[in-house]
């Protein structure tokens, strides 16, 4: 007789079996596909998921239907770290998301952002050279401030009274304290003579793959963005924390009824 918990177990498993199949195939896709610098970086982690999904899967699926006490152990161990590993990010993504916040500018319609507002942890991750290429390149590759250059925002006052986002306002127009001359929404003149002791002013350049993606104040932006999808990830992980928790519970009852098979058929 099949138990309940072995039931529900098997089935999903199966689901995210099913589940873990296109997502394989998007990274294979990607590997051969790609052709920019941002979608190569996605492909590995997205392989390394559909695998990681696959295997887990397979494991409780047979484990749990097939009566492989074995198996059932592995994924119940590997639940139990998967647990621990998303509880623990939890708590992290809400310690290093808890510092930083844009500044607002006096009569305009976005935020400014200052790298130093953020916590140490994210300032290290954009401050390597490495790194920050690769996000400068997805910037890049994104188009993130072609909105600003392709017609609609147009106007020197729909510039600074645009709501713009924290990425566009900090890599695609120049600081408010540089005191730039308005050309066009991407395009600024610089004064002959600046006193302005931001640095960014003089990393500026009209060059449309350029702008001011080398800025302190972009990745400031950056992480700005990142610490707002960190806060919504870390509120979606606490649900999905108990979602797992009872999986994981069920998956212990379906263990048990493995090891209580097993004895009756060792000792008839």
């Amino acid at each position: 007789m099949v138990r309940v918990s072995n039931s529900l177990v098997g089935i999903l498993n199966l689901v995210t079996f099913v589940l873990s199949i296109p997502i394989l195939g998007t990274g294979i896709w990607l590997s051969r596909q790609a052709s920019t610098e941002c979608e190569h970086f996605l492909e590995k982690p997205v392989i390394a998921l559909g695998v990681f999904l696959m295997v887990v899967s397979l494991a409780g699926f047979v484990g749990a239907c097939c009566r492989v006490s074995f198996l059932l152990w592995f994924y119940l161990l590997v639940m139990f770290l998967l647990i621990l590993l998303l509880f623990s990010f939890t708590i992290f993504a809400f310690v290093v998301t808890n510092k930083g916040a844009g500044e607002v500018v006096s009569g305009k319609g976005y935020k400014e952002y200052k790298l130093g507002d953020y916590s140490n942890w994210l300032q290290k991750r954009v401050s390597n050279g490495k790194n920050w290429n690769r996000v400068k390149s997805c910037l890049v590759d994104g188009k993130v401030c072609e909105r600003l250059a392709d017609g609609e925002i147009t106007a020197f006052d729909g510039v600074y009274n645009k709501s713009l986002s924290a990425i566009q306002s900090g890599c695609c127009k120049p600081a408010n304290e540089c005191n730039f001359t308005y050309v066009s929404s991407t395009n600024w003149t610089k004064p002959a003579s600046s006193v302005s002791t931001d640095p960014d002013c003089a990393v500026w350049d009209n060059d449309p793959k350029t702008l001011c993606f080398n800025c302190q104040s972009c990745k400031a932006g950056m992480l700005d963005n990142i610490k707002s999808d960190w806060k919504r990830v870390a509120i979606v992980n606490i649900i999905f924390l108990v979602f797992l928790i009872i999986v994981y519970s069920i998956g212990c009852s379906a263990f048990r009824n493995n090891r209580e098979d097993n004895s009756w058929k060792r000792y008839p």
